[in-house]
């Protein structure tokens, strides 16, 4: 007899994963409160393609972020690595196609910065996975210390000024809708998901960096290269960003050292939220992915509020993050508690 999709193994841990429903339930009650509150302006398509042209940006930079949660890092260099990598991107694209070039040198000119800017960020991947592996430096001190570095020479190569004037065929690109309807940046964010979950369930480099997360000692002892493994799954939270940066570059037809902001924050929020321990081990590629439609939704819901700056986001960020952290702290706790009481209850 074949076992459908809905019965397979995967499906029923996720229908017994009580954060995957809680996230589920937010999420329903959000479409619900903003369907019911601005109607016309949440219903309309517009809007769902606004909303599907702006997350992947942080959303790319938060599949990297996950991959090194769940072996106990993290990686706070993320928006450093987009911004270097799409200027990067931006000065060879202006370099090879000058204002003027024929249609083949731009279409060359932009292959060669989308491979330039790929592999940059793989490269200061390597870097973080590096000193984090091999010089056994808290990851949380590389990657602010490398976040800082990558945003120096990002400052160096601009002046401190935006990088524009980029071929319109490189915007045209990203602007562009399958079928008409769904803008391509989804697309990206969609098939960058996907390839993330087949490398998390589908690989032993998925099982061992679950391994690695749970006791590093021992994996290590297990015969685990745990230097070989840190070092890729920090190449390819920097591959991440720095396809996060050319999105940025597209949406903004221009590089500057310190777009996205916000992000590093954003990022560390939606794999929290998305019920990956910050201490490694345990996580979900389907709750991340639910958090960033909630981060965004609500987002693009308070957008609707004329009354509700800006300047609020940071503050209502913030907030959930460390509500979030105490609330899984909390119930940990619980749960450690009720395992100790039964051990020590007779048999």
């Amino acid at each position: 007899m074949q076992t459908s999709i809905l019965d397979s193994k995967p499906m029923r841990d996720l229908r017994r994963d009580t954060h995957i429903t809680r996230l589920l339930i937010i999420l329903g009650a959000l479409l619900l409160l903003f369907a019911v509150v601005k109607t016309e302006g949440f219903l309309n398509l517009r809007t769902w393609q606004s909303m599907a042209i702006q997350f992947p940006e942080f959303g790319l930079m938060a599949l990297g972020v996950m991959l090194t949660m769940i072996t106990g890092g993290i990686d706070l260099s993320v928006v450093g690595i987009a911004n270097m990598t799409s200027i990067g991107a931006a000065v060879v694209m202006l370099s090879l196609a000058p204002k003027g070039a024929d249609t083949g040198t731009v279409t060359i000119a932009i292959a060669v910065a989308m491979v330039t800017a790929l592999v940059a960020g793989t490269a200061a991947g390597a870097l973080n996975g590096f000193l984090v592996a091999k010089i056994k430096i808290p990851p949380i001190l590389v990657t602010l210390g490398s976040f800082e570095l990558f945003t120096g020479i990002a400052i160096l190569i601009t002046g401190g000024k935006p990088k524009s004037g980029l071929p319109p065929q490189y915007g045209a690109t990203f602007a562009g809708k399958l079928f008409g309807v769904i803008p391509v940046q989804v697309v990206v964010f969609a098939v960058a998901a996907v390839l993330i979950g087949i490398l998390m369930s589908r690989t032993t480099f998925g099982t061992k960096i679950y391994m690695l997360g749970t006791n590093a000692k021992a994996a290590q002892f297990s015969g685990l290269n745990t230097t070989s493994l840190l070092v890729r799954t920090y190449m390819v939270s920097g591959l991440y960003a720095s396809l996060a940066g050319l999105v940025m570059l597209a949406n903004y037809n221009s590089a500057k050292a310190d777009y996205g902001s916000t992000y590093t924050l954003l990022t560390v929020l939606i794999v929290v939220l998305g019920g990956v321990n910050p201490n490694g081990g345990t996580g979900r590629l389907f709750g991340v992915v639910l958090a960033i439609a909630i981060l965004q939704i609500l987002s693009s819901g308070l957008n609707m509020f004329p009354a509700i700056s800006n300047f609020y986001r940071p503050l209502i960020w913030g907030g959930v993050l460390l509500a979030v952290i105490t609330a899984n702290h909390l119930s940990g706790k619980r749960s450690h508690h009720r395992i100790s009481k039964r051990k020590g209850q007779p048999q």
